[in-house]
Protein backbone atom coordinates (compact mmCIF):
# COMPACT_ATOMS: atom_id res chain seq x y z
CA UNK A 1 0.00 0.00 0.00
CA UNK A 2 1.42 3.41 -0.94
CA UNK A 3 1.29 6.21 1.52
CA UNK A 4 -0.72 9.26 0.48
CA UNK A 5 -0.86 12.80 1.76
CA UNK A 6 -3.91 13.68 3.79
CA UNK A 7 -5.44 16.53 5.77
CA UNK A 8 -5.80 16.43 9.58
CA UNK A 9 -9.39 15.20 9.23
CA UNK A 10 -8.29 12.10 7.36
CA UNK A 11 -8.58 8.74 9.09
CA UNK A 12 -6.29 6.51 7.05
CA UNK A 13 -2.72 6.05 8.12
CA UNK A 14 -0.06 4.53 5.92
CA UNK A 15 2.75 2.90 7.87
CA UNK A 16 4.83 1.01 5.30
CA UNK A 17 4.91 -0.11 1.70
CA UNK A 18 3.86 -3.60 2.75
CA UNK A 19 1.44 -5.98 1.07
CA UNK A 20 -1.77 -6.81 2.93
CA UNK A 21 -0.45 -10.28 3.75
CA UNK A 22 2.74 -8.83 5.26
CA UNK A 23 0.74 -6.32 7.27
CA UNK A 24 -1.47 -9.13 8.59
CA UNK A 25 1.62 -11.13 9.55
CA UNK A 26 3.09 -8.12 11.36
CA UNK A 27 -0.18 -7.60 13.23
CA UNK A 28 -0.32 -11.24 14.30
CA UNK A 29 3.17 -10.97 15.84
CA UNK A 30 2.39 -7.74 17.68
CA UNK A 31 2.23 -7.61 21.46
CA UNK A 32 -0.28 -4.72 21.41
CA UNK A 33 -2.92 -4.50 18.69
CA UNK A 34 -5.38 -1.60 18.44
CA UNK A 35 -8.09 -1.88 15.81
CA UNK A 36 -10.66 0.76 14.78
CA UNK A 37 -10.64 2.39 18.23
CA UNK A 38 -13.05 5.26 18.94
CA UNK A 39 -12.88 6.78 22.42
CA UNK A 40 -15.11 9.39 24.06
CA UNK A 41 -15.23 11.60 27.13
CA UNK A 42 -18.96 12.13 27.45
CA UNK A 43 -20.13 13.48 24.10
CA UNK A 44 -16.63 14.60 23.07
CA UNK A 45 -14.71 12.18 20.88
CA UNK A 46 -11.02 12.03 21.87
CA UNK A 47 -9.73 9.25 19.59
CA UNK A 48 -10.84 8.52 16.04
CA UNK A 49 -10.46 5.12 14.36
CA UNK A 50 -7.03 4.29 15.81
CA UNK A 51 -5.24 1.33 14.22
CA UNK A 52 -1.82 0.56 15.66
CA UNK A 53 0.38 -2.47 16.29
CA UNK A 54 3.39 -2.56 18.62
CA UNK A 55 6.00 -5.29 18.73
CA UNK A 56 7.53 -6.90 21.79
CA UNK A 57 10.69 -5.33 23.26
CA UNK A 58 10.46 -2.13 21.26
CA UNK A 59 10.12 1.45 22.43
CA UNK A 60 7.26 3.32 20.77
CA UNK A 61 7.01 7.07 21.28
CA UNK A 62 3.72 8.96 20.98
CA UNK A 63 4.23 12.56 19.88
CA UNK A 64 1.88 15.39 18.96
CA UNK A 65 0.51 18.66 20.33
CA UNK A 66 -1.29 18.88 23.66
CA UNK A 67 -4.79 17.45 23.62
CA UNK A 68 -4.22 15.22 20.60
CA UNK A 69 -5.05 11.95 22.43
CA UNK A 70 -1.58 10.56 23.25
CA UNK A 71 -2.10 10.10 26.98
CA UNK A 72 -5.70 9.01 26.51
CA UNK A 73 -4.57 6.15 24.29
CA UNK A 74 -1.74 5.26 26.67
CA UNK A 75 -4.20 4.96 29.56
CA UNK A 76 -6.37 2.64 27.48
CA UNK A 77 -3.66 -0.02 27.63
CA UNK A 78 -4.07 -0.65 31.36
CA UNK A 79 -7.64 0.64 31.60
CA UNK A 80 -6.77 3.64 33.72
CA UNK A 81 -9.55 5.44 31.87
CA UNK A 82 -12.01 3.19 33.71
CA UNK A 83 -11.49 5.53 36.66
CA UNK A 84 -13.09 8.40 34.68
CA UNK A 85 -16.89 8.13 34.84
CA UNK A 86 -17.56 9.75 31.46
CA UNK A 87 -14.83 7.87 29.57
CA UNK A 88 -15.78 5.06 27.24
CA UNK A 89 -14.69 3.10 24.18
CA UNK A 90 -17.44 3.35 21.61
CA UNK A 91 -15.97 1.10 18.91
CA UNK A 92 -12.90 -0.98 18.30
CA UNK A 93 -10.68 -3.33 20.29
CA UNK A 94 -7.35 -3.46 22.10
CA UNK A 95 -5.61 -6.82 22.29
CA UNK A 96 -2.53 -7.54 24.40
CA UNK A 97 -0.97 -10.97 24.02
CA UNK A 98 -4.00 -11.76 21.86
CA UNK A 99 -6.51 -11.05 24.65
CA UNK A 100 -9.21 -8.40 24.38
CA UNK A 101 -8.39 -6.32 27.46
CA UNK A 102 -11.87 -4.79 27.60
CA UNK A 103 -13.71 -8.10 27.76
CA UNK A 104 -15.64 -8.98 30.90
CA UNK A 105 -13.31 -11.92 31.58
CA UNK A 106 -10.27 -9.69 32.08
CA UNK A 107 -9.09 -9.21 35.67
CA UNK A 108 -8.13 -5.53 35.77
CA UNK A 109 -5.75 -5.99 38.70
CA UNK A 110 -3.87 -8.70 36.82
CA UNK A 111 -3.85 -6.51 33.69
CA UNK A 112 -2.24 -3.64 35.60
CA UNK A 113 0.43 -5.98 36.97
CA UNK A 114 1.39 -6.88 33.42
CA UNK A 115 1.00 -3.35 32.07
CA UNK A 116 2.80 -1.07 34.51
CA UNK A 117 2.69 2.71 34.40
CA UNK A 118 5.11 5.51 35.25
CA UNK A 119 3.43 8.89 35.55
CA UNK A 120 4.48 12.41 34.63
CA UNK A 121 5.04 13.35 38.27
CA UNK A 122 6.98 10.81 40.31
CA UNK A 123 4.72 9.33 42.97
CA UNK A 124 6.72 7.23 45.44
CA UNK A 125 4.82 5.90 48.43
CA UNK A 126 5.52 7.75 51.72
CA UNK A 127 7.45 4.70 52.85
CA UNK A 128 11.06 3.59 52.87
CA UNK A 129 12.93 2.99 49.62
CA UNK A 130 12.86 -0.73 50.41
CA UNK A 131 9.12 -0.77 51.09
CA UNK A 132 8.36 1.06 47.84
CA UNK A 133 9.78 -1.89 45.91
CA UNK A 134 8.58 -4.68 48.20
CA UNK A 135 5.04 -3.38 48.65
CA UNK A 136 3.61 -4.85 45.44
CA UNK A 137 4.97 -8.28 46.26
CA UNK A 138 3.75 -8.14 49.85
CA UNK A 139 0.15 -7.45 48.82
CA UNK A 140 0.44 -10.48 46.54
CA UNK A 141 1.30 -12.56 49.59
CA UNK A 142 5.09 -12.77 49.32
CA UNK A 143 6.49 -12.77 52.86
CA UNK A 144 9.87 -14.47 52.48
CA UNK A 145 12.43 -11.79 53.38
CA UNK A 146 15.13 -13.40 51.28
CA UNK A 147 12.91 -13.24 48.19
CA UNK A 148 11.94 -9.66 48.97
CA UNK A 149 15.58 -8.66 49.49
CA UNK A 150 16.56 -10.25 46.16
CA UNK A 151 13.75 -8.53 44.26
CA UNK A 152 14.48 -5.14 45.83
CA UNK A 153 18.15 -5.33 44.90
CA UNK A 154 17.42 -6.68 41.42
CA UNK A 155 14.90 -3.93 40.63
CA UNK A 156 17.04 -1.14 42.04
CA UNK A 157 19.98 -2.42 39.99
CA UNK A 158 17.70 -2.62 36.96
CA UNK A 159 16.71 1.01 37.51
CA UNK A 160 20.38 2.04 37.92
CA UNK A 161 19.71 3.08 41.51
CA UNK A 162 21.34 0.41 43.66
CA UNK A 163 24.73 2.06 44.06
CA UNK A 164 23.07 5.35 44.96
CA UNK A 165 20.72 4.04 47.64
CA UNK A 166 22.03 0.66 48.88
CA UNK A 167 23.17 2.20 52.18
CA UNK A 168 19.88 4.00 52.91
CA UNK A 169 17.17 1.52 51.96
CA UNK A 170 15.28 2.24 55.16
CA UNK A 171 15.12 5.99 54.57
CA UNK A 172 11.91 7.62 53.37
CA UNK A 173 11.70 7.67 49.58
CA UNK A 174 10.34 11.21 49.68
CA UNK A 175 13.83 12.37 50.64
CA UNK A 176 15.25 11.28 47.29
CA UNK A 177 15.90 13.70 44.43
CA UNK A 178 13.28 14.05 41.72
CA UNK A 179 15.27 11.97 39.24
CA UNK A 180 15.89 9.26 41.82
CA UNK A 181 12.19 9.19 42.71
CA UNK A 182 11.26 8.68 39.08
CA UNK A 183 13.73 5.82 38.71
CA UNK A 184 12.38 4.37 41.97
CA UNK A 185 8.89 4.42 40.47
CA UNK A 186 10.24 2.55 37.44
CA UNK A 187 11.90 0.00 39.78
CA UNK A 188 8.62 -0.36 41.69
CA UNK A 189 6.83 -1.08 38.42
CA UNK A 190 9.42 -3.73 37.53
CA UNK A 191 8.97 -5.54 40.86
CA UNK A 192 5.66 -7.16 39.87
CA UNK A 193 7.12 -8.52 36.60
CA UNK A 194 5.22 -6.59 33.91
CA UNK A 195 5.50 -7.24 30.19
CA UNK A 196 4.79 -3.64 29.22
CA UNK A 197 5.83 -0.35 30.82
CA UNK A 198 3.85 2.77 29.97
CA UNK A 199 5.54 6.13 30.53
CA UNK A 200 3.50 9.33 30.45
CA UNK A 201 5.90 12.28 30.11
CA UNK A 202 8.33 10.65 32.59
CA UNK A 203 10.99 13.35 32.28
CA UNK A 204 8.91 16.52 32.06
CA UNK A 205 9.66 17.50 35.66
CA UNK A 206 13.34 16.46 35.63
CA UNK A 207 16.53 18.38 35.01
CA UNK A 208 18.75 17.46 32.02
CA UNK A 209 21.07 15.22 34.07
CA UNK A 210 18.19 13.23 35.59
CA UNK A 211 16.51 13.08 32.18
CA UNK A 212 19.66 11.59 30.64
CA UNK A 213 19.73 8.89 33.34
CA UNK A 214 16.09 7.96 32.69
CA UNK A 215 16.74 7.84 28.94
CA UNK A 216 19.75 5.57 29.48
CA UNK A 217 17.53 3.38 31.62
CA UNK A 218 14.90 3.14 28.86
CA UNK A 219 17.57 1.85 26.45
CA UNK A 220 18.51 -0.86 28.96
CA UNK A 221 14.93 -1.79 29.84
CA UNK A 222 13.82 -2.46 26.27
CA UNK A 223 15.87 -5.67 26.24
CA UNK A 224 13.28 -7.05 28.69
CA UNK A 225 10.16 -4.93 28.32
CA UNK A 226 7.94 -3.38 25.70
CA UNK A 227 7.84 0.37 26.40
CA UNK A 228 5.37 3.01 25.23
CA UNK A 229 6.33 6.59 26.04
CA UNK A 230 4.31 9.79 25.63
CA UNK A 231 6.55 12.81 25.22
CA UNK A 232 6.32 16.41 24.08
CA UNK A 233 10.08 16.42 23.68
CA UNK A 234 10.75 15.41 20.09
CA UNK A 235 14.49 15.18 20.72
CA UNK A 236 13.75 12.68 23.46
CA UNK A 237 11.51 10.65 21.15
CA UNK A 238 14.30 10.60 18.57
CA UNK A 239 16.83 9.46 21.19
CA UNK A 240 14.93 6.67 22.93
CA UNK A 241 12.38 5.14 20.55
CA UNK A 242 12.43 2.53 17.81
CA UNK A 243 9.05 3.59 16.39
CA UNK A 244 7.24 6.91 16.58
CA UNK A 245 3.53 7.59 16.21
CA UNK A 246 2.37 11.15 15.47
CA UNK A 247 -1.12 12.13 16.65
CA UNK A 248 -3.14 15.18 15.72
CA UNK A 249 -6.68 16.08 16.82
CA UNK A 250 -7.36 12.57 18.09
CA UNK A 251 -6.16 10.83 14.94
CA UNK A 252 -3.08 8.75 14.29
CA UNK A 253 -1.54 10.57 11.35
CA UNK A 254 1.65 8.60 10.84
CA UNK A 255 3.52 5.65 12.33
CA UNK A 256 6.95 4.46 11.33
CA UNK A 257 10.55 3.88 12.29
CA UNK A 258 11.72 6.84 14.32
CA UNK A 259 14.52 7.76 11.89
CA UNK A 260 12.01 7.78 9.02
CA UNK A 261 9.47 9.87 10.91
CA UNK A 262 12.05 12.54 11.78
CA UNK A 263 14.13 12.48 8.61
CA UNK A 264 11.59 11.60 5.94
CA UNK A 265 7.98 11.95 7.14
CA UNK A 266 5.40 10.93 4.58
CA UNK A 267 2.54 13.09 5.83
CA UNK A 268 2.49 16.89 5.49
CA UNK A 269 1.09 17.32 9.03
CA UNK A 270 3.94 15.27 10.50
CA UNK A 271 6.52 17.32 8.64
CA UNK A 272 4.90 20.56 9.78
CA UNK A 273 4.86 19.47 13.43
CA UNK A 274 8.43 18.18 13.46
CA UNK A 275 9.70 21.33 11.75
CA UNK A 276 7.99 23.49 14.40
CA UNK A 277 5.32 25.06 12.20
CA UNK A 278 2.68 24.24 14.81
CA UNK A 279 2.42 22.47 18.15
Amino acid sequence: MTKTKEEPTGAKVETNNMSNSKQEAAASSSLIQIKDLDFFYGSKQALFNINLNMLEKEVTAFIGPSGCGKSTLLRCFNRMNDLVDIARIENGTIHIHGHDINSEEIDIIELRKKVGMVFQKSNPFPKSIYENIAYGLKIQGVKDKQILDEVVEKCLRGAALWEEVKDRLNENALGMSGGQQQRLCIARTMAVSPNIILMDEPCSALDPIATAKVEELIHELKTKYTIVIVTHNMQQAARVSDKTAFFYMGKLIELGKTDDIFMNPKQSQTEAYISGKFG
